[in-house]
């Protein structure tokens, strides 16, 4: 990720578009970021669109140009501020952002789906470290704080390094436990840490920060990560990895019994699990993820991957098998950009009451059969029977069953009388093979192949009209790095997208049709990847970095030269 800085770039990357190039799937954040011009999500090639994008989270940070997302798929934007966001595809979730574009459920002629939720309810920003001029490190913890929106660069609360024992690669879950005992603070730096027992943090506001995304592996069948029944711990920067003796959790927070605190809730940031990836060991095994059994723990920026590829290629579900990644049972627990993907069961289970959700993303497992997961009912996303209060803004839940047919009978799975408490939740079929027949319960249209080779996305807006299912204009699904860095090479050909219809020399605001020079396809009020607006777009559409190339709304297909 890219934290702390100022970008004065005014570069000129293509079709004309200028700025800072921040083109990135999960797990690259951008936090307490100044862009003075333009911020452009997504790197156009050529030919086949843009680049794979699948991201994307930004938090606390000023763009005083335009934000133009191009191909990413979903991205979530918290407590920001922006002069303009000119696009979106899927799934975009804008939580106490100045600037955010209206909300509107799914894509049509009339806007691009963007959910937009005006201040964000509590959250407490990711702890960071500082120089000052005497060559003093300070660790700064920033507090909770409630209804906000806009960037925050206040000072935080610093803490001398007297109090912060820095971890170093060779340093054992021993040795960091001693200090933790203690009542210090821990800063980790950047290494791979191969832990026997968990590292136990039974201290009330105890900090735990990663630098550079070190890497902290199950060593013996252990969480890597337990949080006593205490309040305001916070967690942040790491990636945690299942390793060669199964677990039943990489995370444990809580044992159940901790209500927790409103005011000072535990704070869970940029912290990413995988399950398989790098050839460290044959095949790894944990349970779950992440689960947070206590009450009052916000999530900020997760991203939860059970290998569908390692560096040897792709896997089936006998290898590094995972259940579920996040499990959810504590009372009054938020997520602000929460990704989960590819683990065998639900991929997220929620259990606890008065439960929130600001942005979700997720892909079903890969390999699975028909009895595996369509006939056990396995979902995306799923509220327990017995839960009463539960907010989810922003739900998405992908399919590409890449070996069998598979018919599913919904993406997310929630007591009827929630499903208001869904705000514009939504499916989508990327490639492959099946069905998956509803977006929320029995209802929402069914995502599977259109005949035409692209993605196909259903967005359940409610009594309302519903866009969907509709052919979506970006590529397909992405394996992305995982998270850190990767040990080997990406398997072969992803299952992007076939090339969409041509142009035509007509059209109506709003059809789907080709950007010029390009097999992308737009449709209506958005941009190509080249930063150009859609042919189709209507006459007073304003939105995209650069106007219509070509417009085919005039009757007859009309070239304009600048």
């Amino acid at each position: 990720g890219a934290e702390n800085f100022r970008s004065t770039s005014t570069f000129s990357w293509f079709g004309g578009s200028s700025g800072m190039l921040w083109a990135v799937s999960q797990a690259a954040p951008l936090r307490r970021v100044h862009v003075d011009h333009n911020l452009l999500l997504f790197q156009y090639e050529e030919g086949d669109a843009a680049g794979f994008a699948s991201g994307g989270y930004m938090a606390n940070s000023q763009v005083d140009g335009a934000v133009s997302s191009g191909s990413q798929q979903q991205w979530l934007t918290r407590n920001s501020k922006v002069g303009q966001w000119v696009q979106g595809v899927w799934n975009m979730v804008f939580v106490g952002v100045e600037g955010a574009p209206k909300d509107h459920c799914g894509n049509d002629p009339t806007g691009f789906p963007a959910v937009t939720v005006e201040e964000t309810p509590i959250v407490a920003e990711k702890p960071y470290v500082t120089i000052d001029s005497k060559g003093l490190y300070y660790l700064n913890i920033p507090e909770v704080k409630s209804k906000t929106s806009g960037v925050d660069w206040t000072a935080a609360e610093k803490v001398g390094f007297e109090k912060v024992f820095v971890a170093k690669e060779g340093d054992t879950a021993a040795d960091i436990n001693k200090q933790l005992a203690k009542g210090m603070h821990v800063v980790i730096t950047p290494g791979t840490y191969e832990l026997k027992e968990s590292l136990k943090v039974v201290k009330a506001g105890t900090v735990v920060l990663g630098l550079g995304l070190p890497i902290l592996v199950s060593g013996k069948g252990n969480a890597v990560i337990e949080v006593g029944d205490v309040d305001g711990v916070r967690v942040a920067g790491m990636i945690l990895e299942a390793g060669p003796v199964a677990s039943s959790t990489l995370v444990q927070w809580g044992s159940g019994k901790h209500k927790g605190s409103a005011k000072n809730p535990g704070v869970i940031s940029d912290v990413f699990g995988r399950v398989g990836g790098p050839d460290r060991y044959p095949n790894v095994e944990t349970t779950s993820m992440v689960n947070i059994a206590s009450g009052n723990v916000v999530g900020d920026n997760l991203w939860l991957w059970r290998a569908d590829h390692t560096a040897a290629g792709t896997t089936t579900p006998a290898q590094n098998p995972c259940q579920t990644g996040m499990n959810i049972t504590g009372d009054d627990v938020t997520m602000y950009g929460l990704a989960v993907e590819h683990t065998l069961q639900d991929l997220t289970l929620w259990t606890g009451e008065g439960g929130s959700t600001y942005f979700y993303q997720s892909e079903m497992p890969y390999g699975v059969d028909q009895k595996g997961w369509g006939d056990a009912g396995y979902v995306g996303y799923r509220v327990g029977d017995g839960v009463k209060k539960h907010e989810a803004y922003g739900v998405g839940v992908y399919h590409f069953f890449r070996d069998y047919v598979v018919t599913c009978d919904t993406a997310i799975a929630a007591p009827d009388a929630l499903v208001d408490s869904f705000h514009s939740p939504l499916a989508v079929f990327l490639n492959g093979n099946g069905v998956v027949k509803h977006v929320i319960n029995k209802l929402g249209g069914e995502t599977k192949s259109d005949g035409k080779g692209g993605a196909v996305v259903a967005t359940y807006c409610g009594s309302g009209p519903a866009p969907g299912p509709s052919p979506g204009p970006s590529p397909g699904p992405s394996p992305g790095p995982s998270p850190g860095p990767s040990p080997g090479p990406s398997p072969g050909p992803s299952p992007g997208p076939s090339p969409g219809p041509s142009p035509t020399p007509s059209c109506n605001v709003g059809d789907t049709v080709t950007c010029p020079g390009s097999a992308a396809t737009c449709a209506g009020n958005q941009c190509c990847p080249d930063a150009s607006t859609c042919p189709s777009a209507s006459e007073d559409f304003t939105g995209c970095p650069q106007p219509k190339t070509v417009d085919c709304t005039t009757g007859g297909l009309s070239w304009i030269l600048a």
